[in-house]
């Protein structure tokens, strides 16, 4: 079954409609590839994904312990490469609530960082840097 149904809209944006939901999401070209950057690039969502994979399987891991960490907050940094023109980089920062978190919940939460589905699925050669305030 389709997951995503894509259009292009011409002048290098497409339109992504979640088909399960009915949500859209428009990319474009990013300024630095000729695009226009009035909305996430591809590449801006593939380092979204990251960052949102890592918070959401934090999150159940948190649910399951009782842990709060509603309110997380997550700087997301993509660093692009060129020849070939890739993503090299993306660096993902969590910032905690101020809370007094115990050093076992704090380790149990940074555990699951790196073993959800999107850090297992990119490749090997595109450096995740994650990194935690709390």
């Amino acid at each position: 079954m389709t997951t995503v149904k894509t259009i292009y809209l011409g002048g290098l944006r497409t339109e992504n409609e979640h088909l399960q939901s009915g949500n859209k999401v428009i990319t474009d070209a990013p300024t630095d590839n000729q695009g226009k950057g009035e909305y996430f690039s591809p590449t801006d969502m593939l380092a979204t994904a990251l960052g949102s994979c890592i918070l959401t399987i934090m999150g159940i891991k948190a649910r399951d312990n009782d842990i709060d960490i509603e309110g997380t907050e997550v700087d997301i940094t993509k660093i692009m490469a060129s020849d070939p023109r890739r993503v090299a980089e993306v660096i993902v920062e969590f910032t905690f609530p101020k809370k007094e978190y115990t050093d076992d919940e704090k380790q149990l939460i940074e555990s699951v960082a790196g073993i959800s589905p999107v850090p297992q699925s990119l490749h090997p050669d595109l450096k995740q840097t994650i990194r935690f305030n709390w």
